[in-house]
């Protein structure tokens, strides 16, 4: 059997993280954990097989030199896109700083990574991007529903561009997911339809494998009946 790559994943030290983390842990796969400085990425990293990378993912030239030290501990073949953020935003209450904070946190993180991972993958290779139901239909806040949209074309952009190279980008579509913060908020109907991170992981996953080698440039529901 070819001997699969690292896989780099944004925001791992998130709830939805360390789902997906510990999917690809468990086919013995080794990870690259990449966000913010912390103690819970500073956690992650003291598990077996996880390789802790700090970085501001919003911003270019950060994201280079964490890419840099990806280099240093192995050739990457996939990467996953978690890194995002959510505000809520009306069109009357929307502000500059929100709709700035969107962009940089849902676009500009998935974008500059993509740039990265690009030029180092190769046949083979993919990319699993992370959008929203949002994104394509139903009533949202304007600026996060408008940057998730914009992570999806996105998606379809790169797939494009990049498949001369053999490397997929696919996109997954997840509504309201199972964490403990949003156990916080949510009513009980609802929380007893959101998904579960494992079950995310387990898609995004075989996106990221041989198995969906055929499948490049599609956006994959994941929100059950959230």
């Amino acid at each position: 059997m070819e001997q699969q790559g690292l896989v780099v994943i944004t925001g791992a030290a998130g709830a939805l993280g360390h789902a997906v983390v510990a999917e690809f842990r468990g086919a013995g796969r080794e990870v690259v954990a990449l966000d913010r400085a912390g103690e819970r990425l500073e956690r992650l990293g003291g598990e077996p097989g996880v390789h802790a990378v700090a970085a501001d993912l919003a911003v270019r030239d950060s994201v280079s030199q964490a890419w840099r030290a990806i280099d240093e501990i192995g050739t990457v073949s996939a990467l996953v896109t978690l890194a995002g953020g959510f505000r809520p935003s009306s069109l009357a209450d929307l502000t500059e700083e929100i709709w700035d904070a969107m962009w940089s946190s849902n676009v500009a993180s998935v974008l500059w990574s993509a740039q990265q991972a690009a030029a180092r993958m190769g046949d083979g290779g993919a990319i699993v991007t992370v959008g929203s139901k949002t994104a394509v239909t139903g009533a949202a806040p304007v600026a996060h529903a408008t940057s998730k949209a914009a992570v999806v074309r996105l998606t379809e952009l790169l797939a494009e561009e990049l498949r001369p190279q053999g490397i997929r980008v696919n996109c997954v579509l997840p509504s309201v997911i199972d964490t403990p913060a949003n156990r916080e908020w949510m009513p009980p109907d609802l929380a007893a339809r959101a998904v579960a991170p494992a079950a995310i992981a387990r898609v995004i996953a075989f996106l990221a494998g041989p198995d969906s080698a055929p499948t490049s440039g599609a956006r994959i529901p994941v929100y059950g009946d959230a």
